[in-house]
């Protein structure tokens, strides 16, 4: 594999989490940012207690207005023999700093950097041979295929212990009226961003998602509010853009190389306040979008319905996403090597 990401000597080491009991987090230092926000680093996040004798390991990537605290899914995968990992991208959750704007990127490219140091220590943890599992929610499911499909061409090695994606309500394409994603739109929103690429964009979002997520309103899970906050994180021309570039790449279709599995909602249901349909839906995004869009990743794609899931299908009711975790199961068993990988 290449030197040019030198994992030693750009992090900090392992150190307690602060947001997350029996969680160790491991800092990474990114260097410049290109978007002049200086400076950035990215955060790994895996569990304390190791797993005795891994059959691999997953590397989980969040959304917007997101990052990791979903530990029951890191217990599943831990449970069938996974190391886990996730991490929180510059300027998200536990990287978000002083003089950040939350989730700025004007190029989803730029996470390549966080996301092969992030493989590179997997590798360095758990075995230079050992099978990595990719995980992306949201953004992180367009982002962790564009990643996969440059590092198939630009870098086999790297790319060859990866063996599965694994994408849950993958954002791959702009929701909302026809409009919305027109020619037109989409220039004026290119011109924007370079002109102004921290421009807020008029739209507001819904308090709803978040409403139905925490305990504090009518969910069951806790998360840090500064990090996630109900309304979400304003959405900038710079980043819209970048987004919107993503998709264009994965309509024109990419290959990312190994087994993909897309898990999403049966039913979309869009809504300006909270109602108990927050509970049985997708209220972020167009489902029938991800099923459209979910054969541009490769040849051996898995696409599943999940009735009744929320956007974050891990996030649903219990009864829901313990079908959502079935269909992880079965479909692991289909994964290269997997013969050991039952629980």
């Amino acid at each position: 594999m290449s030197s040019s990401t030198d994992v030693s000597s750009r992090t900090t080491g392992w150190q307690p989490d602060h947001l997350l009991d029996n969680y160790q987090l491991l800092t990474f230092d990114l260097g410049p940012d290109p978007d002049g926000e200086d400076p950035i680093t990215a955060t790994l996040v895996r569990r304390s207690e190791r797993v005795e004798k891994p059959v691999g390991a997953v590397l989980y990537v969040h959304g917007f207005t997101d990052y990791f605290f979903q530990e029951p899914l890191a217990e599943f995968f831990a449970a069938r023999g996974y190391e886990f990992y996730a991490v929180d991208l510059r300027k998200c959750g536990r990287s978000l700093g002083e003089g950040h704007t939350p989730h700025f990127t004007t190029n989803l490219k730029f996470y390549d950097v966080e996301l092969t140091l992030s493989l590179d220590k997997i590798l360095t943890d758990v075995g230079a041979d050992a099978d990595v599992l990719i995980a992306g929610h949201s953004t992180g499911g367009i982002i962790t295929p564009l990643w996969l499909d440059r590092l198939r061409t630009s870098d086999p090695a790297r790319h060859s212990r990866i063996t599965g994606l694994l994408l849950n309500s993958p954002w791959f394409d702009l929701q909302g009226s026809p409009v919305l994603r027109s020619p037109i739109t989409t220039a004026v929103i290119k011109a924007v961003a370079k002109l102004r690429p921290k421009l807020v964009m008029p739209q507001e979002l819904s308090a709803a998602y978040g409403e139905s997520l925490h305990e504090s309103a009518h969910g069951e899970w806790a998360y840090d509010l500064v990090r996630k906050p109900l309304g979400g994180f304003p959405v900038t021309a710079g980043w819209l853009n970048a987004v919107r570039d993503g998709h264009a790449a994965l309509h024109r279709g990419l290959d990312v190389g190994v087994p993909s599995l897309v898990l999403r909602s049966d039913k979309s249901h869009f809504i300006g306040g909270y109602d108990p349909k927050a509970d049985a839906a997708d209220i972020v995004l167009d489902v029938e979008q991800i099923a459209r869009w979910s054969g541009c990743l490769g040849n051996r794609v898995s696409a599943v319905p999940v009735a009744d899931a929320r956007h974050d299908v891990f996030l649903s009711v219990p009864r829901v996403r313990e079908r959502a975790y079935h269909e992880v199961d079965a479909w692991l068993t289909t994964l290269p090597g997997a013969g050991s990988s039952a629980s």
